[in-house]
């Protein structure tokens, strides 16, 4: 008796629930296949209400760069002893290097005929040229102190007749062609006219060391005697006097 109440009671319930489902409206859930279902949703997804806050596209190309170099430095890293500290150091390391090289060879330049004039407009004494650089160099003005030195150096063979006056010569030309008269200090006079170019558009700082071997130059050249095409060696000199006559 106790069962077959029981057994009404839950059939009268599930005639209820079913009853109350069809006057609500609600149908049984619908099962939609995996791939019409992705579709479904990335069309959705692609519409312009959801992409309202976005990043631009130069935020997303800043974005991935940063991420390429977050994974260049941590492959590099793994793969150098010591990790991120060892990364550092090798880096360190190299770019100390280049400025060493840089501090050495001074700003990369073109041939001597992209150089400076080594005379400006106004006509100088070698004397005067001197009395600038002792000035400059007593202020520790070196980078002048070298030019002008420099300057002195080629107007006193000017001055000498062992180089003609030509305006527009540089230091290059200058010391090339001092060395035909000067042999035995053509790689000095070589070297004096490299530093003249680095000190004056190369970027490289002049030093007081440069600025003494240039004056020490100057006075070795002061004291030096011409080797003159076609004089005997010993001639003395007379060959000089001889070039300054044919100079004048």
């Amino acid at each position: 008796m106790l069962a077959h109440t029981t057994v009404r009671t839950l059939s009268h319930t599930g005639d209820g629930v079913m009853a109350a489902l069809r006057a609500s409206g609600d149908e049984p859930p619908v099962t939609i296949p995996r791939d019409p279902a992705r579709d479904a949703a990335r069309r959705e997804l692609s519409k312009g209400m959801y992409h309202e806050n976005d990043p631009g596209w130069f935020q997303r190309a800043l974005d991935t760069f940063w991420e390429w170099i977050d994974e260049l430095f941590s492959r590099a890293s793994t793969a150098t002893p010591g990790g991120a500290l060892g990364l550092v150091v090798v880096i360190a390391a190299v770019l100390a290097v280049l400025g060493a090289l840089w501090w050495r060879l001074g700003t990369p330049r073109g041939g001597p005929a992209s150089a400076p004039a080594l005379f400006d407009g106004r006509p100088r004494s070698a004397a005067d040229h001197r009395a600038a650089a002792q000035a400059h160099a007593a202020q520790g003005h070196w980078n002048q102190a070298v030019q002008e030195r420099m300057r002195a150096v080629v107007r006193a063979l000017e001055e000498r007749a062992l180089l003609d006056v030509r305006p527009g010569r540089t230091a290059d030309e200058a010391a090339t062609e001092a060395g035909l008269a000067l042999p035995a200090h053509g790689s000095r006079l070589r070297a004096a006219a490299r530093d003249f170019d680095d000190v004056t558009y190369g970027g490289r700082p002049g030093t007081e060391q440069v600025y003494r071997r240039l004056t020490e130059l100057d006075h070795d050249l002061d004291r030096s005697k011409p080797h003159l095409a076609g004089s005997a060696p010993g001639s003395g000199g007379g060959g000089t006097e001889t070039r300054r006559g044919a100079a004048g």
